[in-house]
C-alpha cells in the first residue's frame, strides 16, 4: 500500500477527485489505481479566500508499489495497521479495574481480548441510568453525587465533545480509534485529522465496548466504590468494595485505578494509606460562550457557510507578563456549557457537543496555569481543597442552587457587574446568575483572564467579543495529583497497584487515558504473578 502525504483537495471533493490527485502525485494512470481512500484530512485555512482541504491517501495499486513510490517525493509504502494482543499466562486472580472512563474501559477490553476476565468496578452508574441522572440534574438541580457529568459509565468525557485527537504520538492510538469504529463510533474518526464522537453517540458506543468486555468474559459492577486496597508483603491482595451499603472484598493480585480527576474520596484514601503521591500543577477559570456563526467566520472568512466544512474550532495559548499562562481548552464547536457538579454545595461547568455540533454558541474552557506554589499548603490535597474553594464559591454566587454565575465579556473586562445578557444566551442548566466573576474567582486568575483575553484577540478576530458570555467556574481539568509509579506502571510502594489516567496524572483527555489503560493491561497480561 501506498501513503501519499501533502495533498490538496477543493471542498468539494468526490471519490474522483482522489483518484485523479493520487495519479497525478504518482505520474500514472487512473487506470493502474485498484483503490484509493482518505487516511488523514485536515482543513486548511491560514488564507481565508481559499480555504481547502489538506489530506494523506491511502492506495493500492495493480502493478508495481514501489516503482511508483520512487516517482513521488511525498508517497511512502506503508503498512496496514494492526495490533499485537499481549500474551502470557491467566492471571490467578482476575484483574480489578477501579473506573470505566476512557482508560479503565481499554484496560478492560483489552485484558478481556486477552483472555483475562477481568472485573470493572464503577461508583457510578450504566451509562442510560447515568443519562437520566444527569438531565435530571439538568432541569431540577437535583445532583445524583454518584451518578453525575463525572461519574459513571464511560467516564467524564461521556458529557463532552468526545475530542479524539492528542499531541501523543502513541501506535496504540490507532487500535483506540478502530475499537471506537468497531463499536458504533462514526467511521470518519479513522481519518479525521480533529476527530470527534460527540456526546449523543459516544453513551451507545462505551455501551457497545462494555457488551464485548462481558461477551468476552469480562463483568461491570455498577454503583460500587473503592473503600480501601487489601495488602500483603508490599503487594495487592484485593480491593474492599462497598455497594448499597453492604462491604465485600475482590481479592485480586493486579488493581488498576483508572479513578478520573474527580475521585477526591479516593485520593483522600490513598493518602491515609501512605501511597506515595505529589502535587500537580493544573489549571482554573472559566468557560467562554462566542456564537458559532462568529468563530466560523473568523476561522474560515468567506467560506464560513460552506455546506463542506464543520462547525469551526480554536486552540489558543498566550503567555502573560506576569509569567503565567493562559489557554483554551476543550473546546465544544456547535455546544453547551454544562453543569458537571460531583459534590454538594460545590459548582463546577464543563463543555459538551453532539456530534452534529448545531447548537447556536461555541464554548471553550478558558484556563489559567496553577503551579503547586498556589496553592497556599504543602499539604498533598491542597490543590483539592483550592478546587474546592472556588467551587463552593461560585456555588454562593449563582445563588446556591447550582445556577452558574455568569458575566459578559465588556463587563468582566470593565470590572463591573453584569445586569443584562446581550446577544449570547447562556447555555447553561439548570439556570445562571448574572453578576461579577471577580466576587468568585482570585484576582491571580480574573487579571489572567483579561490579559488573556485581549491577546487572545489578537489570535482570533472576536474573541473578545462584548457580548461574549463567561460562566464560572471551570475547576476540573486536570487532576491535582499525580500518583507516583515507576516504569513497570506500578506504584512505586505498592506491587500490583496501577495507578492510571487522568485521575493518577498521566493522561490528558480520551485518547491519551485510553492508551494509558492500554499500556497497563499489556503488562497485566503478560505478567506472570
Amino acid at each position: 500500500m501506498i501513503r501519499i502525504n501533502d495533498i490538496t483537495l477543493p471542498l468539494e471533493y468526490d471519490e474522483t477527485t482522489l483518484r485523479k490527485s493520487a495519479a497525478k502525485k504518482l505520474n500514472i494512470p487512473q487506470s493502474d489505481i485498484q483503490a484509493v481512500a482518505l487516511y488523514k484530512r485536515s482543513v486548511d485555512a491560514r488564507k481565508k479566500d481559499h480555504v481547502c482541504f489538506k489530506a494523506a491517501l491511502d492506495v493500492r495499486l495493480y502493478g508495481d508499489e514501489k516503482r511508483a513510490v520512487k516517482k513521488c517525493r511525498t508517497a511512502v509504502i506503508a503498512e496496514e495497521y494492526s495490533y499485537t494482543l499481549p500474551t502470557g499466562n491467566k492471571q490467578r486472580e482476575r484483574p480489578v479495574i477501579i473506573g470505566s472512563g476512557p482508560c479503565g474501559l481499554f484496560c478492560a477490553l483489552i485484558l478481556a481480548q486477552a483472555g483475562q476476565n477481568p472485573v470493572v468496578v464503577e461508583r457510578g452508574r450504566d451509562v442510560d441510568s447515568r443519562t437520566a441522572d444527569v438531565d435530571r440534574f439538568f432541569k431540577s438541580g437535583i445532583l445524583n453525587t454518584d451518578s453525575n457529568v463525572q461519574f459513571g459509565e464511560g467516564g467524564a468525557g461521556t458529557f463532552s465533545d468526545g475530542k479524539l485527537n492528542t499531541g501523543t504520538k502513541d501506535s496504540r492510538i490507532r487500535k483506540v480509534l478502530t475499537e471506537f469504529a468497531a463499536h458504533g463510533a462514526p467511521e470518519e474518526i479513522l481519518w479525521l485529522a480533529k476527530p470527534h464522537i460527540g456526546t449523543d453517540k459516544l453513551k451507545s458506543t462505551v455501551k457497545n465496548i462494555r457488551k464485548s468486555i462481558i461477551a468476552l468474559g469480562g463483568e461491570f459492577l455498577f454503583e460500587t466504590t473503592l473503600t480501601g486496597i487489601r495488602t500483603a508483603d508490599g503487594r495487592v491482595t484485593g480491593a474492599e468494595l462497598s455497594r448499597s451499603g453492604s462491604s465485600f472484598t475482590l481479592h485480586t493480585d493486579h488493581l488498576v485505578l483508572a479513578i478520573g480527576h474527580s475521585a477526591r474520596d479516593t485520593f483522600e484514601m490513598l493518602c491515609g494509606m501512605g501511597i506515595p503521591m505529589e502535587q500537580k500543577a493544573f489549571s482554573m477559570g472559566v468557560r467562554i460562550e462566542h456564537p458559532q456563526e462568529l468563530i466560523n467566520k473568523s476561522q474560515y472568512g468567506s467560506f464560513s457557510s460552506s455546506p463542506y466544512l464543520s462547525a469551526a474550532d480554536y486552540k489558543l495559548a498566550v503567555h502573560l507578563q506576569n509569567g503565567r499562562g493562559v489557554y483554551t481548552f476543550c473546546m465544544c464547536p456547535g455546544g453547551t456549557v454544562v453543569a458537571a457538579a460531583s459534590e454538594h454545595g460545590r459548582l463546577v461547568t464543563n463543555g459538551m457537543s453532539e456530534f452534529a455540533r448545531d447548537k447556536e454558541n461555541a464554548n471553550s474552557a478558558l484556563l489559567v496555569g496553577i503551579a503547586p506554589s498556589d496553592f497556599g499548603s504543602e499539604e498533598l490535597l491542597a490543590g483539592v481543597a483550592l478546587q474546592r474553594r472556588l467551587e463552593e464559591s461560585a456555588y454562593r454566587l449563582g445563588g446556591e442552587n447550582y445556577h452558574a454565575p455568569v458575566q459578559r465579556v465588556c463587563d468582566f473586562m470593565a470590572k463591573q457587574p453584569s445586569s443584562r445578557i446581550g446577544a449570547v444566551v447562556p447555555s447553561y442548566r439548570p439556570g445562571y446568575e448574572l453578576t461579577s466573576l471577580d466576587r468568585c474567582l482570585p484576582s491571580f486568575i480574573t487579571d489572567s483572564l483579561r490579559e488573556g483575553i485581549t491577546l487572545m484577540d489578537k489570535k482570533l478576530s472576536g474573541f473578545a467579543f462584548g457580548d461574549a458570555v463567561l460562566t464560572a467556574v471551570e475547576s476540573r481539568s486536570s487532576s491535582p495529583v499525580r500518583i507516583l509509579r515507576g516504569e513497570n506502571m506500578q506504584s512505586v510502594a505498592l506491587a500490583g497497584l496501577y495507578p492510571c489516567g487522568e485521575g493518577a496524572g498521566y493522561a490528558g483527555g480520551i485518547i491519551s487515558a485510553a492508551v494509558d489503560g492500554i499500556r497497563a493491561a499489556e503488562i497485566i497480561a503478560s505478567s506472570q504473578i
